[in-house]
């Protein structure tokens, strides 16, 4: 497609968050173009092209895939911002608050969107609280955000220096950034965002960049992306020896590789698998098998 249009495409995230295009460099054919170092253009069909384009997601050349950049313009929370920025493999402006006033928004969470911490995983969330119990929280929020930007503003209005009259700020409060980071390395920011044990105010901006304006900008990688990367799984060298036993039948011995690997241990009449373990059984769902300690 036509880049141009893509610049000036905004798209909402969250309550007052965007992603906004500003500017981006290459297509599918400069991916191609740079695999192929001597195509010339009009020489090859799209067909082709799409085949090699898969080539190179499937076996993991990356390098053609660095001559495509984008920089987006994005507003987001600051605690999502502090996950955003862990990927050092981008450049990046934020705005300050040295120098510049800090943005009169933050984001706020619905009373029905409070999330429960995951028992079976320390960073991550698993179902929701009632609307009813989550009003408590969400009318705290409300307030506590009010007061912190009262405080900031009578400390501006005082002659406080902004680089301190910021300091008790929620996370909550917006930030903005100009972000400018190479298609390869983008790919692997949405691969780690857009999964379902991603953050999920992260997830929400990761998914609007990939489908909304990724999947517009370059749709042959995308698309291998999707089939390659995003949707595919990764068996690890001890996960193939178990399906190779799983295959043929083999459940106990398949058990008692387990229980070698510290993998699985006896917890009265039950196993008791470890985490690896229970990586491994999702995966065998995602095939249609059963975990042999279950079977």
């Amino acid at each position: 497609m036509d880049t141009e249009t893509l610049i000036g495409k905004r798209i909402d995230v969250l309550d007052d968050g965007f992603v906004e295009v500003v500017d981006c460099m290459g297509t599918d054919a400069a991916i191609v173009q740079a695999a192929r170092v001597s195509y010339g253009k009009g020489t090859k069909h799209v067909s082709q092209d799409r085949g090699l384009i898969r080539y190179l997601m499937r076996h993991r050349h990356t390098t053609p895939f660095e001559m495509c950049e984008i920089k987006l313009h994005v507003r987001t929370p600051m605690d999502c911002w502090r996950q955003w920025i862990r990927h050092r493999t981008a450049n990046v402006n934020e705005c300050s608050t040295r120098y510049s006033i800090a943005i009169d928004t933050a984001q706020t969470t619905a009373p029905d969107q409070w999330r429960f911490q995951a028992q079976d995983n320390r960073q991550g969330s698993a179902g929701n609280l009632s609307g009813a119990e989550g009003e408590r929280f969400s009318r705290s929020e409300k307030e506590i955000i009010a007061a912190t930007r009262q405080v900031y503003q009578e400390r501006l209005e005082a002659g406080i220096a902004r680089e301190q009259a910021r300091k008790d700020l929620t996370l909550s409060t917006y930030t903005e950034a100009y972000w400018k980071i190479d298609l390869h390395n983008l790919l692997h920011f949405l691969e780690l965002r857009m999964a379902e044990n991603a953050q999920l105010e992260i997830r929400q901006y990761a998914r609007a960049i990939g489908f909304e304006i990724v999947s517009r900008w370059v749709p042959l990688a995308w698309e291998a992306f999707l089939d390659y990367r995003f949707g595919a799984m990764s068996l690890s060298q001890p996960e193939i020896e178990l399906l190779a036993l799983i295959n043929a039948g083999k459940q106990n011995e398949a058990i008692e590789t387990m229980q070698k690997k510290a993998w699985l241990k006896r917890d009265g009449d039950a196993w008791k698998p470890n985490r690896e373990a229970r990586e491994f059984a999702a995966k065998l769902s995602r095939l249609g098998l059963t975990p042999p300690w279950e079977a």
